[in-house]
């Protein structure tokens, strides 16, 4: 039950696959501006994977994965979360992103 779409931004590109989740253009909204902000930070930023699963979990706290891939020149960076609610999650692995991002622009400017 998988649904791919894809977008591009700019000189970035977003892919969006659902598994087990419908597919929500106000997600990919939220997504979008998000790493947006992102792209605006570390031009260097090549493409995004983005996928959201919905997971059967024993806590209400969890269940609502998502899941990012980012392609920078020789690297693949990931992140994933998971809470109660799409939002939470993507503000999550986003974050987690800016960080491994800021470090990886660290590395390349004494490289």
């Amino acid at each position: 039950n998988f649904l791919i779409f894809s977008t591009n931004i700019c000189t970035m590109q977003i892919n969006f696959e659902y598994d087990g989740v419908a597919a929500s253009s106000r997600l990919e909204q939220l997504v979008k501006k998000r790493l947006e902000k992102l792209e605006d930070k570390y031009d260097f930023i090549v493409r995004f994977d983005v996928f959201f699963q919905n997971e059967r979990s024993s806590t209400r706290e969890a269940g609502k994965i998502c899941k990012i891939k980012l392609r920078v020149p020789g690297s693949l960076l990931f992140s994933e979360a998971s809470h109660e609610k799409f939002e939470m999650s993507i503000q999550e692995a986003a974050d987690d992103l800016e960080r491994q991002l800021q470090k990886k622009k660290g590395k390349l400017k004494t490289n």
